[in-house]
């Protein structure tokens, strides 16, 4: 019979194993990460006594995302997968979340679309190599210090719609992190951000009003211009195209592509938007 348990630590190598049948390229630092985040929000799924399935979700004041669900292939069609998303949205729940995100394969938005979630719109998830240093153009982005993160908390909190505080204090001071704002007026108007890992760089969260191509264009090669030779991968809108652009011109492609999915109001609607993770939105 099944059953969910919360992930423990020493769930951490099966889940990893787990997750790379599907090519994710996870490491057990990424589990760390997210059970450091959200404690009570990481799942195992058990057959028995035997580990069958993983699911993570983590809540951002009245938003949550729900992500990294996977299940052994001889138990799947079985319920397994609808037992994991059930009791991650009971958790969301009771975290009083008014709104779960989440990035589908395509095949599965059906899946999802039975827990009352809609489709959103279409992202890209791209990599590569930059092909040469960027450079930012005439409006110059400045890398962020340790004095900016409350500004550029309190910024993301206005354009995604919920507050991150707990996901992006830790991204921002990580080490080998890279983090550039645009300034107007004294006033924070954009951030772009990057998180370093041993041999890949995830560029996002980005954060600009739409009204504002340049500067979205200035932030993102300031952040490039740091990674000459780096596989990078990035997360954006497919409806982004100026952005896509300049992704591509910097040597990233496609490699596959998701839908945003919401239940309940959607947010991250307001501003040119570049996802931090799959797992966390």
């Amino acid at each position: 019979m099944f059953h969910v348990e919360k992930m423990k630590r020493s769930d951490f190598q099966f889940a990893v194993q787990l997750a790379n049948t599907m090519q994710w390229n996870m490491t057990t630092e990424d589990f760390k990460f997210m059970k450091n985040l959200e404690p009570e929000g990481c799942f195992t799924l058990f057959y028995g006594s035997e580990p069958v399935g993983i699911a993570t979700c983590i809540s951002f004041d009245k938003a949550g995302w729900f992500g990294n669900l996977i299940v052994k292939d001889a138990y799947r069609g079985q319920g397994a997968g609808t037992l994991l998303v059930n009791h991650a949205l009971n958790y969301l729940k009771r975290a009083c979340v008014e709104t779960v995100g989440l990035y589908a394969f395509p095949p599965l938005a059906g899946f999802y679309e039975q827990f009352g979630f809609k489709p959103d719109m279409d992202f890209l998830v791209l990599k590569g190599k930059t092909a040469s240093p960027a450079t930012a153009g005439t409006l110059q982005p400045r890398k962020a210090t340790k004095q900016d993160f409350p500004a550029v908390i309190a910024f993301d909190a206005q354009c995604f719609g919920a507050q991150r505080k707990k996901l992006l204090e830790p991204l921002l001071s990580g080490e080998g992190n890279l983090c550039y704002i645009a300034i107007s007026d004294h006033e924070i108007t954009g951030y772009c951000a990057a998180k370093a890992y041993e041999e890949t760089v995830e560029v996002g969260p980005l954060m600009c009003p739409k009204n504002r191509v340049e500067t979205t264009i200035a932030l993102l090669r300031s952040v490039l211009s740091k990674l000459p030779n780096r596989p990078v991968f990035a997360c954006a809108p497919a409806e982004e195209t100026i952005l896509l652009e300049t992704l591509i011109q910097m040597g990233l492609q496609e490699d596959f592509r998701v839908t945003r999915m919401f239940l309940g109001p959607a947010v991250a609607k307001g501003c040119t938007y570049m996802a931090e993770s799959l797992e966390r939105g």
